[in-house]
């Protein structure tokens, strides 16, 4: 197999040359600021550790990604996190074989053989239990009523009570672009999230229930004193959309406050975030008796892991299950 010093010239190999040029090539795939950035900082720490060991793009192989792989290792770092880098080490050298500056990606073997996730479907259980930490429903009842600022304890309930995503969350309007009702149904309690951002969503649609939107509506009206020409639902201090490090920090700050997340730890037991609030819904809908093909609909799970089961559940069952399923937490 021929190495990436057989294929690219020495005039291109600077490594910040070349993640110029992958970056605007991201944003001619119409690829988000926000997953750019998600690319640029693995492939920065990349670039450093071949720095440090005197070896250039040129260099890399097989050996030399394994060494990565131990080297991120022994930074404790989880194995979503080493997925997470050779994804964004993969996708720069596909860039690299497309504008002929290599004919092989070295990535792929390398990322196949000690990096495969396997499919939840694999195991014949979706829902399995994780190391990831599960809060009680008493304990993310704690959780919420600890939390004084509205939007904040809305931004927390509405990931619990709805098992959203951070980027789905933050994509949520009140309004469309030409004044209209926007995402949010008010009388159904349910938000539609939008085709061409998540395309890959088996179901678009999420409910929510009288708490969460008790909650939203106080959140909402505050949201339209302070910064009504705002069209997000979730903003910050200036009057801008919320981004998924903002929803982040607002989790953990008040998980931390109340004992559940713990960032000093290794262990991600120990570690509370966004998405051990899907992790709650998932569970907790599965404990308190919920249709399993029920759960992936709602959760929205990717169409190729979903079979497509959305389309062949009604969906006024699918939100009379939801409610009667969703753990109440006294709000």
């Amino acid at each position: 197999m021929s190495t990436l010093a057989e294929t690219i010239s020495a005039s291109s190999m600077d490594p910040a040359k070349l993640l110029s040029e992958f970056e605007n090539d991201c944003k001619d795939r119409h690829l988000t600021d926000e997953t750019i950035g998600r690319y640029r900082s693995p492939l920065k720490l990349f670039f450093a550790f071949l720095q440090r060991r005197n070896q250039t793009i040129l260099d890399v192989d097989k050996h030399v990604l394994k060494d990565f792989i131990h080297y991120r290792r022994q930074q404790q770092i989880d194995q979503k996190t080493l997925e997470n880098n050779f994804t964004a080490l993969s996708t720069f050298y596909e860039f690299l074989c497309f504008e002929g500056y290599a004919n092989v990606n070295p990535v792929l073997p390398v990322r196949k053989r000690y990096l495969k996730r396997f499919k939840e479907e694999e195991s014949g259980n979706s829902f399995d239990e994780s190391k990831r930490k599960l809060a009680s429903v008493e304990q993310m009842a704690m959780l919420i009523h600890s939390i004084l600022s509205i939007r904040d304890q809305a931004v927390v309930l509405t990931l619990a009570k709805t098992g959203l995503r951070r980027s789905e969350l933050v994509s949520i309007d009140i309004e469309d672009e030409n004044g209209g009702t926007g995402d949010m149904d008010w009388i159904e309690q349910s938000i539609t999230l939008k085709r061409k951002k998540f395309k890959k969503r088996s179901a678009r649609s999420v409910f929510f229930d009288d708490e969460t939107a008790r909650v939203l509506k106080r959140w909402n009206a505050q949201r339209k004193k302070l910064h009504p020409k705002t069209a997000a639902l979730f903003v910050n201090e200036y009057g801008e959309r919320l981004q998924r490090n903002g929803v982040y920090n607002i989790v953990t700050k008040y998980a931390q406050a109340v004992g559940l997340h713990r960032p000093d730890s290794e262990r991600i037991e120990d570690h509370f975030s966004s998405h051990n609030c899907r992790h709650w819904f998932t569970t907790w809908l599965r404990r308190t008796g919920m249709p399993r093909e029920f759960i992936k609909a709602l959760r929205g799970d990717k169409r190729r892991d979903a079979i497509d089961i959305y389309d062949h559940i009604d969906r006024e069952e699918l939100r009379k299950a939801y409610l009667a399923f969703i753990p109440q937490l006294g709000i």
